[in-house]
C-alpha cells in the first residue's frame, strides 16, 4: 500500500477561482490534487501554477457533462471544468527523502523524511531528529539500518524502537545515576518518558524536579552537582537554567585573556 494517491486531470479546461474577487482562465492545463487536498493548476508558462488552493477543506468531482473538480476552503472556491479531457488518473505517491536502505518487509526503498518511511508500503519509523543513520554495513540483525543517537552517551541502536529501545538504553546507563539537586530532597533522578526523555525525581509528585535529557554526551560535572553535556552548541548543564556552566566559561575566558 502507498501512503495515498495524487489525482491528475489534464485537458482543455475552464478554471474559476472565487473569493472576494472572481478570476477565470481557459486553456489546456494539468490539475494536480495532492493527498492533503492541495490543488494546483499548471499551464505551459513558468513554474508557478495558474491557480491553486492550499489544503482545501473539501475536493469533489462531478462526471456529469463536463468533468468538474470543485475545491473549497473557507470563502475560497476553485472550480475546474474539463471541456475536452486528455486524461484523468490516480497515481500512487509516497514521501520523498534521502535513501538510507531497504525495507525488510517488502524490499522497497527506505527514505529519511520526517522519520523513516518505505516508499512501497506503509511502514514508518519515528526517529529522533538528531539521529545519524549508520552506513549499510552496520545494519541490525532485523535488516533495518542502525542509528547513532546522543543522550548522555552515544548509543548505536536499531531505528525500530520495538527492536531496540532508546529509552531502555538511556535508562540502563543513567537511571538513578544523579541525585535530585533540591536541598531538602534525598531522591535520585529516574529516566522517564514524558513527551521526551527526562531525568525526574523519584519522589514525584512530592518533588516535581525534572530535566529534559539533552542531545549530547556527558563530559563532566557542573558546580550545582548535576552532569554537564557536550552539545553541538557547546557545554551545558542538565539543568538548562543553571548559571554555573556559564559562570565557569566566562571565568575561563577571562583567565585566558589575561
Amino acid at each position: 500500500m502507498i501512503d495515498d494517491a495524487i489525482r491528475v486531470l489534464a485537458g482543455d479546461c475552464t478554471v474559476i477561482a472565487e473569493d472576494a474577487d472572481r478570476e477565470e482562465y481557459r486553456g489546456r492545463v494539468t490539475t494536480i490534487v495532492k493527498p492533503d487536498n492541495t490543488v494546483l493548476v499548471h499551464d505551459s508558462d513558468g513554474y508557478q501554477p495558474v491557480a491553486w488552493l492550499t489544503r482545501a477543506d473539501s475536493v469533489s468531482s462531478d462526471r456529469a457533462g463536463d468533468f468538474t473538480l470543485v475545491a473549497k476552503k473557507d470563502t475560497q472556491t476553485l472550480r475546474i471544468a474539463a471541456h475536452e479531457q486528455d486524461g484523468f488518473a490516480h497515481y500512487p505517491v509516497s514521501r520523498a527523502g534521502t535513501p538510507i536502505g531497504h525495507c525488510p518487509a517488502c524490499e522497497g526503498a527506505l527514505v529519511r523524511s520526517n522519520g523513516v518511511n518505505c516508499v512501497s508500503c506503509e511502514t514508518r519509523y519515528a526517529i529522533p531528529s538528531d539521529a545519524t543513520i549508520r552506513d549499510e554495513h552496520s545494519d541490525c540483525a532485523c535488516g533495518l539500518p542502525r542509528m547513532r543517537v546522543e543522550r548522555g552517551l552515544a548509543f548505536d541502536i536499531c531505528l525500530d524502537r520495538g527492536c531496540e529501545s532508546l529509552d531502555e538504553a538511556v535508562s540502563t546507563a543513567f537511571d538513578r545515576e544523579w541525585e535530585c539537586p533540591v536541598d531538602d530532597c534525598d531522591g535520585d533522578l529516574r529516566i522517564l518518558r514524558r513527551g521526551g526523555l527526562i531525568a525526574g525525581c523519584e519522589h514525584y509528585p512530592d518533588c516535581d524536579t525534572g530535566f529534559v535529557v539533552p542531545t549530547g554526551v556527558v563530559d563532566g560535572e557542573c558546580g550545582c552537582g548535576l552532569p554537564t553535556f557536550e552539545t553541538r552548541s557547546g557545554t551545558r548543564c542538565l539543568d538548562a537554567t543553571c548559571e554555573q556552566v556559564r559562570k565557569r566559561t566566562l571565568e575561563a575566558e577571562y583567565t585566558a585573556g589575561n
